[in-house]
């Protein structure tokens, strides 16, 4: 990336500031704006998450918050209630008090002498979330928004389930709040009160987890916030920006698809990052797009920021099967509308082991599989985060356990773009069952290089409302959307469909061993074709070089370290996957402070026995200036059995060595049809 140290215009930062609520709350907040904002009044766009803007988030700030400034707006990175140094407590995310503080800091952004009275919202993840979420209550100021790796449908498409599945990362994401809503505030900002804020959060902010499991289904809990529910509530412009390594990209083509809002959509090959920082790459001059996404709808400035496509995606090439890329080969393309007239869905039938050209049925009978539990270990992150490796690998390991459909090598270049749809006739021998899709591109030599998957818990196949058990013996025709991607699978590669009924550890098993019956004569592939004859491919370079400002200093004490490990012993059968992330030693030299953060994620499994199936995840964090020094241990377990999900939390926390707080949580939560 590119540091650019002179801008338009010369900006001031103000910190420790504070943002009064109507219910006397404080919240703290960064902004950086002009200098002549004094008496030129700019627009001020907003990013408002939980990450701790002092410390854990100043170096992203630092690099795009400034960069926005120095064009010309004043931009305000507020951490939400019951984080970083603001009052209060965040006891789950999304709750109807953090959108109301949204709107509050929105009207005190606009009512600022300093600003037009124009305001916009941007973020990624938690911050795209709750931009969506705020634009469909339609505060006054809000003029646009950027939200960037997020979603629409809080129950069917984020960090908690998949087609009614429960995700590891369900409890991989609650185990991450629960560390980080168990941070002090700085004494620095808020004074001696710090301990009294300290002790309140690791009190009451709670176990997340436990309701998340408690709302199996989708309900009123997941209505909210979900977007979806009404798309014509949004009526500003929306950026919605995503990867294809991201676990979000599927919000982008539903956004373009449902809103009546102008509207763009951008899905590049990265992983769960802002554009600028994208990888795997290229990455791209994203800033450079947000000031020209602000400067039309926060300035009026008529600069052709909605010419073009609707949506532009990177259409990726063949690669071998990797954890990791540092980037993808492939090229921009661009669509008018979604769907888009580029594409043709096509239906393939399956036939024996095989996936017949279009209109081609053969007589195929009935193939069954009872997926091993270690089909999935090779599954990667259902997000990636780009800490490698957490990309999937090759899949022949995981085709071994599952059913495999394959085309005949391929006479010529096909490309899809857009999520491929599997019509299937299944019958089981349990009540409740999953179904997990995987569409590979094989080369010449096997490889098989995942490129996009779906799961279904199959007692989910009338909708997420109310799941019904399956009657052994019964055939059922289901409907399996995969994920969307954009994908080009060169002549000679073969496209394979992969079906397994687990796919652990990415998603927790069902409560016993399923074997499942496929009726191939009865089943169809569609895939979202786009020929390349066809192709609206856009110029290259589209994009600009990725640039922002210096970020601050912050000094490496001692290196991370990031491995995934995956295990069996042959003597007692026991296997697991050892997920590290360890960002090392830090110090923040602006502020004078050292942060070590260190999380370790342990799944594992004995045989066959789906009793044994357990996730354990162990974060560490800890702050030290001086002779101040505080850390947080917290570990989370989950394990099940055929008809309860059990829960094991704990919290110890640490002043100067000394433990001054202890909790510990046990939860036993039904299985509702998972």
């Amino acid at each position: 990336m590119r540091e650019v140290d002179e801008l338009p215009c010369e900006i001031k930062q103000e910190e420790h500031i504070w943002i009064p609520m109507s219910d006397g709350t404080r919240l703290a907040g960064r902004i950086w704006r002009p200098v002549a904002s004094d008496t030129e009044p700019v627009p001020a766009v907003l990013e408002f998450i939980p990450y701790r803007l002092r410390d854990l988030t100043s170096l992203r700030d630092s690099i795009h918050h400034p960069y926005l400034a120095g064009h010309g707006y004043a931009a305000a990175r507020v951490d939400l209630r019951g984080s970083g140094d603001s009052d209060g407590i965040l006891a789950d995310e999304y709750l109807e008090q953090e959108l109301a503080d949204a709107e509050e800091v929105l009207a005190w952004l606009a009512e600022q002498p300093w600003c037009t009275g124009r305001t916009g919202m941007m973020g990624i993840s938690w911050g795209g979330f709750n931009a969506l979420q705020v634009a469909a209550r339609r505060p006054p100021s809000l003029g646009a928004i950027a939200a960037v790796c997020c979603a629409d449908d809080r129950y069917a498409d984020d960090v908690h389930y998949m087609g009614g599945c429960l995700l590891s990362d369900n409890l991989s994401w609650a185990s991450t709040m629960f560390a980080y809503t168990s941070c002090p505030p700085d004494p620095e900002v808020v004074g001696d009160r710090w301990e009294e804020m300290w002790r309140e959060r690791m009190d009451e902010s709670g176990l997340w987890i436990d309701t998340w499991l408690r709302h199996q289904r989708r309900d009123d809990y997941w209505r909210h916030g979900s977007i979806c529910e009404d798309f014509s509530a949004v009526e500003c412009p929306v950026l919605a920006v995503s990867g294809w390594a991201d676990g979000y990209s599927n919000a982008v083509f539903r956004l373009m698809q449902n809103l009546d809002a102008p509207r763009r959509g951008l899905i590049g090959p990265w992983s769960h990052k802002y554009p600028h920082l994208g990888r795997p790459g290229p990455a791209i001059g994203f800033l450079q797009e947000l000031v020209r996404w602000w400067d039309h709808w926060l300035k009026g400035v008529d600069n052709g920021a909605m010419d073009g496509p609707m949506l532009c995606t990177w259409m990726q090439e063949s690669m071998p099967p990797s954890t990791s890329y540092e980037e993808r080969h492939g090229r921009w393309v661009g669509e008018p509308s979604w769907p888009s007239p580029h594409v043709r869905r096509t239906r393939f039938p399956l036939g024996q082991n095989s996936i017949a050209q279009p209109g081609e049925h053969q007589d195929a009978r009935p193939l069954t599989v009872s997926s091993p539990l270690s089909v999935g270990q090779y599954g990667g992150k259902w997000c990636s985060y780009n800490a490698p490796p957490d990309l999937p690998y090759d899949q022949r390991e995981e085709d071994g356990g599952s059913l495999v459909f394959d085309t005949e090598p391929l006479t010529e270049r096909c490309e899809i773009l857009g999520g491929p749809l599997l019509d299937v006739c299944v019958e089981v021998d349990r009540p409740v069952a999953m179904l997990a899709a995987r569409l590979s591109d094989v080369s010449p030599v096997g490889q098989a290089t995942r490129v996009t998957y779906g799961l279904l818990n199959l007692t989910h196949r009338d909708g997420h409302d109310d799941p019904k058990p399956l009657e052994p013996g019964v055939r059922y025709q289901v409907r399996l959307r995969l994920n969307g991607v954009a994908q080009a699978f060169p002549e000679g590669h073969r496209i394979r469909l992969a079906l397994s009924t687990s796919y652990w550890p990415l998603a927790w098993p069902p409560p016993e061993p399923v074997r499942l019956t496929v009726h191939p004569t009865e089943s169809e592939l569609e895939l979202p074709i786009r020929p390349a004859e066809e192709a609206d491919e856009l110029p290259t370079p589209l994009f600009g070089e990725p640039e922002g400002t210096p970020p601050v200093s912050a000094k490496q004490i001692t290196p991370g370290e990031q491995r995934w490990q995956v295990s069996r012993d042959l003597a007692d059968y026991r296997s697991s996957l050892e997920v590290i992330k360890d960002l090392g030693h830090a110090h923040f030299e602006d502020i004078d402070l050292d942060v070590d953060r260190r999380v370790t994620e342990l799944y594992s499994w004995v045989g066959e026995d789906f009793d044994s199936v357990r996730g354990d995840i162990e974060w560490t964090m800890g702050f030290t200036r001086g002779d101040w020094a505080v850390r947080t241990s917290t570990r989370t377990a989950l394990t099940s059995t055929a008809t309860e999900f059990r829960l094991h939390a704990e919290l110890d926390a640490y002043l100067g060595g000394e433990r001054v707080f202890s909790k510990n949580w046990d939860r036993r939560i039904p299985r509702d049809n998972v």
